[in-house]
């Protein structure tokens, strides 16, 4: 059974900074592209930051400069340091796992940008 388990999520002002993770089981974790999407209320899920299995990295032009995705096959995560963020950040942010036609996703995690 495979799971994408999602943390790191809460309630931060303007400027601040959060790091989420996501760690994966049932699935041979360094074989799989890992992302990050969000999809705030009335919205599409949209992709936030993309890392393949070579550490190639992809960004939304909105979180250039400011969000890093990274990953650590050794613990089957994927991580997404979030920084200087925005009221426009807010959203729930899902981990996604993808190798051919194998797509999973977890439950998502909240990130609220608000003073």
């Amino acid at each position: 059974q495979v799971q994408l388990v999602e943390s790191g999520g809460g309630l931060v002002q303007p400027g601040g900074s959060l790091r989420l993770s996501c760690e994966a089981s049932g699935i041979i974790f360094s074989n799989y592209a890992m992302g990050w999407y969000r999809q705030a209320p009335g919205k599409q899920r949209e992709l936030v930051a993309d890392i393949s299995r070579g550490n190639t990295t992809n960004y939304a032009d909105s979180v250039k400069g400011r969000f890093t995705i990274s990953r650590d096959n050794t613990k089957n995560t994927v991580f997404l340091q979030m920084n200087s963020l925005n009221p426009e950040d807010t959203a729930v942010y899902y981990c996604n796992a993808h190798y051919f036609r194998f797509t999973y996703w977890g439950q998502g995690t909240q990130v609220t940008v608000s003073s």
